[in-house]
Parts: structure tokens; sequence; C-alpha cells
């Protein structure tokens, strides 16, 4: 047994606690769940009863919860996400597991979706749902089992899994390249184009050549797919993975803007949490991801 019964209020009592806390009234959280003030008022007396607690401030016709039980709530919400995201892991999957995956969009794309298919063949009790997120997040509080991740070992409370080193070329359309490009000098004076998650690899990549610079201005943009249309488009030049441009490099769509020495801003790793153990569905998946990069 997890705990003493008296100590687990119902899923009702608990869902009343956290939507009064949300939306501030009895009447606001009936709305919501589609229930009467009342019955929301006796969920709420429930509760206070069954754990000899004090959860409910009565002031001007508005409810606020103690400061006890806003500590309470907050853990009570984190768990009643978790439970209807395993209600619906279970819905997508009922014979076997599940994997919640947060990838990142271009890696996502371009590296790991031809891939898939070969792990859907090998695994197929495991169904693996993919999801975008482009920052690190707090595997306690978010639905996701492990995510691909880019940069360094800088993510606190993770496993890490090394996937794959990303070299960046700096490329532009073929209209846009100089005629007297034997100076690096041509480069720093162009338009530039900066993702938001990498806004100094201009400047590393120029220190990587040798050159000096700083305060690098340009458009910015917030994905690789769409920096790479714009690129392509002539609005200026920009660093894009190498497996990112294999193809528009090869019908010329791009063209390199300058050929010198290449330069790794990171590299991509697959994480998962390290406080909890590791499921089977993960298990499958991590092992698999080492065999396709050649650790196995």
């Amino acid at each position: 047994m997890i705990a003493p019964r008296r100590f687990l209020p119902s899923i009702p009592s608990l869902l009343a606690l956290e939507a009064v806390d949300r939306l501030g009234s009895a009447s606001a959280a009936a709305e919501e769940l589609s229930l009467t003030q009342s019955a929301i008022s006796r969920q709420l007396k429930s509760m206070e009863e069954q754990l000899g607690v004090a959860l409910i401030q009565r002031n001007q016709m508005r409810l606020h919860l103690t400061p006890a039980a806003k500590d309470y709530v907050q853990v009570a919400r984190t768990a009643l996400n978790q439970l209807a995201q395993a209600s619906l892991k279970l819905k997508a999957n009922p014979t076997g597991g599940s994997l919640n995956l947060s990838i990142l969009p271009a890696f996502g794309m371009h590296w790991l979706a031809p891939r898939l298919q070969d792990f859907a063949r090998r695994h197929p009790e495991v169904t693996v749902n993919l999801s975008t997120c482009l920052k690190p997040f707090d595997f306690e509080t978010e639905h996701f089992d492990a995510a691909i991740h880019f940069g360094q070992k800088d993510w606190p409370g993770v496993n890490y899994l090394s996937i794959m080193r990303e070299d960046v070329l700096p490329v532009c359309a073929p209209n846009l390249l100089a005629a007297e490009r034997q100076d690096l000098s041509w480069l720093m004076k162009a338009p530039l184009l900066h993702l938001e998650t990498r806004p100094d690899a201009w400047e590393r990549w120029f220190a990587a050549q040798g050159r000096e610079a700083s305060g690098m201005r340009g458009m910015l943009f917030d994905q690789f797919s769409t920096m790479v249309q714009a690129t392509i488009h002539g609005l200026g030049a920009a660093l894009l993975p190498s497996y990112l441009i294999e193809e528009d490099l090869k019908n010329g769509r791009l063209v390199l803007a300058w050929d010198g020495p290449s330069v790794s801003l990171g590299e991509f790793f697959l994480v998962w949490p390290n406080t909890r153990p590791e499921s089977e569905p993960l298990k499958s998946f991590r092992l698999w991801l080492q065999e396709q990069v050649g650790q196995i």
C-alpha cells in the first residue's frame, strides 16, 4: 500500500481544490467542473474533515487557500497532471509502453525521424510520442520521459547519452556571395542571420577563424527551418548545421560563404531524469539510439 488511505483524498476533492486555487472562487470552479457551487463547497469541506486541517480562507465572497494548502495544491496539481498523462499513454498504447520524448525541431525532423521507422519495426510494443521543446525544462513538472538536448552537459539532474557533435557551416545564397571574397572581411560586413538559442554563434565562429568580432547584428529566428529558407532567399548569411543543408549545397541553392576550419558549437545528447527508475520503453530507446550512433 502506497500510503494510509486516510491521507489520500478523492480525485473530485483534489480537482475542486485545484480549480478554486487557480480560479479564485467556488462559482468559477463549479462552472469549469460542471458542478454546483454547493457541490464544490462539500468537496472542500470533506477534504478538510478527512485531513483534519483548514484549507480555505473566505474573504469578501472569494475563496483563498491557506499558505499550507497552497503548498499542498502544487503537489496535487503535479500528481493530477501525471495521472492524466498516464491515462493518455495507456489509451494510446493499451498493449505496451510508451515514451514521451521532447525533441528539437530541426534535429528531430532531419536526423531522428528518418531513423524512427527502424525503432518502430524492432520495438512494436513501444509508442514514441514526440513534442517540440526548444529549451531545458523541469522533468518533475513536465510529462516527458526523456529529451534531446543540444549544447553542453549543463542540464542538472539528468543522465546523458552523447549522440553527435554538430558542425556548422557559413552559407549563403549564390547571388549574395561577394566577388572579392578572399578576405573574411566581406563576411563580417554582410547581413548575418542569427538563432535565438545561439546568440553568440557568429562571434564564436569568427574567433575560430582567428578574427575578433562582437556585437554582430541581423535578423533573428527561433528555428532553423525558417532560417534556412531565409538564407536560400538571399536575406543573409547563416551558420547552419552540416547535416541540415547537405542537399541544398549539392543542388546549389546554398554555397559556402567561407571555406575555413569547421566549427562545433555544441553536441546533441539524449537526457533523462536521474531521480526515477528507467522505464522499459526508455531503456529500449536508449539502447537502440546507442546502436544508431555506434556506441554498441
